[in-house]
């Protein structure tokens, strides 16, 4: 198994040919094991997939400093970011080869501050994987407390190869 990596650059990212005839599933799978790039953002925003299976992912990261917002606390934006990365891309381990997602909509519920530098663990569980949409729910928790700090909902249109 190879170290799993983020991209850098837009020529690290996966070509469609490199894609053609894998499952969502085999994508989330490959990505895990470093055949190919995560997306950028993660690496930015300093969180990586931990685990993949049909319907369920985890990613795991701590909030920097450099992600706070002018009171000096973690931004929204991270705790949303993070949960909508882990919610699409549990959806993603349901489609077939060729299709792909986005996000229609999602909502975040964030239940307490995350401490800087606190390892979190973001879950996210397929509730429904249609034809046309997908349903996911997330959460994001301390790994040593166990502690709730956010939770998430999302929709996705799901686009069938043509």
């Amino acid at each position: 198994m190879t170290q799993q990596f983020t991209a850098t650059s837009p020529d690290q990212l996966a070509t469609p040919d490199q894609l053609r005839g894998m499952s969502g599933l085999e994508i989330m799978r490959a990505i895990l094991d470093g055949r190919l790039a995560g997306a950028p953002i993660a690496g930015l925003l300093n969180y990586r997939l931990d685990t993949v299976e049909e319907g369920f992912v985890t990613f795991r990261g701590a909030p920097r400093f450099e992600m706070s917002n002018p009171m000096g606390t973690v931004h929204g934006g991270w705790y949303g970011t993070l949960l909508d990365s882990a919610m699409g891309c549990a959806v993603m381990t349901c489609l077939p080869a060729g299709a792909a997602y986005t996000t229609l909509e999602y909502k975040i519920n964030i239940t307490r501050p995350i401490p800087h530098g606190t390892e979190i663990v973001a879950t996210s569980t397929v509730q429904h994987a249609g034809r046309s949409t997908a349903v996911a729910n997330g959460e994001i928790r301390g790994v040593e407390d166990g502690r709730l700090y956010a939770t998430g909902s999302t929709t996705c249109i799901v686009l069938q190869p043509r």
